[in-house]
């Protein structure tokens, strides 16, 4: 078993395409896309999510990554909803979307534990591009 991934997003499209590239990094990892409306419109679904949470926790928990604010508040309320012990191994993470999914993807790929998979999801958060803008410092130059 190992840590699964929830990708909460308000495009099921992007949510799918994200799971698809991060599969490419951790392919025995559950990566499950939540993405969009029951009806496959712009937004979020509180079932979706649920039974993303469902078939990606397979015992070692799972961190849940979302890519705007509506979608944290209705991953929340799934996570609430859990029983006590499976919400205790099923965290929502404040990383960036794309890169916190892979990072967090290949930690648990290498069989990292909830933390180590956090942790991945986290160090996206400070991780450097290859390159472009990266304050408005850089404009001024």
């Amino acid at each position: 078993m190992s840590v699964g991934l929830v990708l909460v997003s308000h495009s099921r499209a992007l949510a799918q395409g994200l799971a698809d590239v991060a599969r490419q990094m951790a392919p025995s990892v559950s990566i499950v896309p939540a993405g969009g409306t029951d009806d496959g419109g712009i937004g979020t679904s509180f079932d979706l999510i649920s039974a993303a949470i469902a078939q990606a926790d397979q015992g070692d928990g799972a961190i849940l990554l979302y890519d705007l604010g509506s979608g944290y508040l209705t991953a929340s309320t799934a996570v609430e909803f859990l029983d006590p012990e499976q919400a205790e191994r099923v965290v929502i993470v404040d990383a960036p979307l794309v890169q916190g999914a892979v990072s967090a993807a290949i930690s648990s790929q290498v069989g990292g534990d909830l933390r180590a998979v956090v942790s991945g999801a986290l160090e996206a958060r400070r991780a450097d591009g290859p390159g472009g803008v990266r304050s408005l410092d850089d404009l001024d130059g």
